[in-house]
């Protein structure tokens, strides 16, 4: 006679145990942040269109004003509702206005300007360099100890960039270069930002949203206010272009990254993070009509590839 063993079903721990075998399966809020995260790649992605636009009618310094006026008001509301009254302390001053200086204003100056020279599928490869210029860092200033693998990712990452540039040689020689100029001072500027960051752990993400936003407002507001057009003078998709960043990069982005990295870690955010120049150079082949060659195409390839490897090496290191 046969016996027929009954199946079950029941979740215990992030597995379920289906007819005796436990099988493992995404926890629902891992999966919520995995949307998220890829919604917000391709928002990301979509933020280079209403820029470059804006930076038509706006400086550099006038649009980051108002991105992040916008940014600041969602904070500062998200703030009021979890009733969160903490404060900076007074020595931890200097590291919030380096880390607006940075990270805020000279990364998005930088960043905003190259795509004035250069494409926005060239300028968000450059940036993909950001991993693998931490581990150079690292090793340089820090001493750290270098696996095989994370530099092979980084002399990857060094040729997958060389193919992007070579590929653009005559743009390179005529004004081009400035752009990419830019975009490596961007990646420098956004890896200071990053060890300063360190320092400043200790604060709850909305506190430090708030704080940060506010010196980089204190910051920006000289110059722009030099700077900004009459209101009259600025068209409405304009200010459609400034709500939409600040709302969704330096407002509800923000949010995401942090419950990104809350519920995913650090290395899969990073490299959802890292696969921003595919969707970047999609919204910019439908919406702003740059072409991209098949050295581009490869370059970027090997370069998103190989910051993975570094990304995971990188976090290996640390755990270890």
């Amino acid at each position: 006679m046969i016996k027929i063993r009954p199946l079950y079903c029941r979740e215990y721990s992030g597995f379920f145990i289906l007819g005796g075998r436990k099988i493992r399966v995404m926890k629902r809020d891992k999966l919520v942040a995995h949307m998220l995260m890829i919604l917000l790649v391709f928002a990301w992605g979509f933020d280079y269109i209403p820029v470059k636009y804006a930076l038509k009618t706006l400086t550099p310094m006038c649009f980051l004003f108002g991105k992040y006026i916008m940014g600041f008001i969602i904070a500062v509301l998200l703030k009021v509702v979890q009733k969160n009254r903490k404060l900076i302390r007074k020595k931890d001053i200097p590291f919030f206005i380096i880390c607006s200086i940075f990270g805020e204003i000279a990364y998005f100056n930088c960043e905003y300007t190259a795509i004035g020279y250069i494409s926005v599928s060239a300028t968000t490869i450059i940036l993909a360099l950001v991993p693998a210029v931490s581990m150079i860092i690292e090793r340089i200033l820090f001493k750290k100890k270098t696996g095989k693998k994370a530099v092979a990712g980084i002399v990857l990452c060094i040729f997958g960039v060389s193919l992007v540039i070579g590929a653009d040689y005559a743009e390179f020689f005529n004004g081009g270069s400035t752009g990419y100029i830019l975009a490596f001072a961007a990646v420098l500027c956004w890896n200071v930002y990053n060890y300063v960051t360190s320092a400043l752990e200790q604060y709850d993400s909305v506190t430090l949203a708030c704080t940060q936003m506010l010196c980089t407002l204190i910051l920006l507001s000289p110059a722009a206010i030099h700077s900004m057009p009459l209101i009259s003078e600025i068209p409405v998709r304009v200010y459609l272009c400034i709500i939409y960043t600040g709302v969704l990069d330096a407002g509800i982005g923000f949010i995401i990254v942090i419950y990104g990295l809350k519920k995913l870690g650090p290395t899969i955010s990073a490299i959802y993070s890292n696969v921003l120049p595919v969707t970047s150079t999609f919204f910019g082949w439908i919406f702003l009509s740059e072409n991209i060659s098949l050295f581009q195409i490869a370059g970027g390839i090997i370069v998103i590839s190989a910051g993975y490897v570094v990304i995971r090496e990188k976090q290996i290191n640390y755990d270890n």
